[in-house]
């Protein structure tokens, strides 16, 4: 029994001096976690009431919005002007030359049923017919055309062949400005050949000139393209 009591104490003593000198402590464990801290006094519990609101967050910018559209160009447009007998056309396109139309400038062949005229009465036979042409060239006045076929008109000189009264008499008012005394307007069935000068891509700008130099041959009009 003693010696049961004598190991034991033995033993014991053992356990102590290898707990205190010999087993290190765990790795994971601070040995002197009071003495590490940083300023401990300065340590205090704050209740939720005095915590400090947080800080607002900044809403996202809004995408900024698209440029507005540019404004629509004034559409272009297509215009004709006419008719035009085939003899006229060549002094009409002649009067849009300062326009510098190029490629824009095109030309549209119809025929056209006129029903008034305006004329100079039979001259009975060619000699006099060509002297009727010689005075109207001393009036500066080109635009004529002696008849030679056979009928009650032939040797007469038609000085415009139009499809309504109203502009066949501005065409004989302007002949009488010009000096013409014998002229007169009078009815006449035929079919005419006809020519229309089109002009494409035209602006308003370009539609104001053309509108004035329109104005300037009687009988004439602009008008959008078929």
């Amino acid at each position: 029994m003693r010696a049961l009591f004598l190991v034991l104490l033995l033993a014991n003593a053992g356990f102590f001096a290898w707990s205190r000198y010999l087993w290190a402590p765990e790795t994971a464990a601070d040995p002197a976690p009071l003495a590490r801290q940083i300023e401990p006094g300065k340590l205090r519990v704050v209740a939720p009431a005095d915590l400090p609101p947080p800080a607002p967050v900044a809403a996202p910018k809004p995408a900024s919005a698209p440029p507005p559209p540019a404004p629509l160009a004034s559409a272009l447009k297509c215009i004709e002007w006419g008719s035009f007998t085939l003899a006229d056309a060549p002094h009409a396109e002649k009067a849009l030359e300062p326009l510098a139309l190029g490629t824009r400038l095109a030309q549209r062949r119809t025929e056209e049923t006129a029903s008034w005229w305006v004329y100079i009465p039979s001259q009975k036979n060619r000699q006099g017919a060509l002297r009727k042409a010689a005075e109207l060239k001393g009036l500066g006045i080109e635009e004529y055309f002696i008849l030679q076929e056979e009928g009650p008109q032939r040797w007469a000189l038609s000085l415009g062949v139009f499809r309504s009264e109203d502009a066949a008499q501005a065409r004989l008012a302007a002949l009488r400005q010009q000096g013409v005394r014998t002229a007169q307007v009078g009815q006449r069935e035929t079919i005419v050949p006809k020519l229309w000068l089109q002009v494409s891509n035209v602006d308003p700008a370009l539609e104001r000139r053309l509108a004035e130099i329109a104005l300037r041959m009687e009988g004439s009009e602009l008008r959008s393209c078929p």
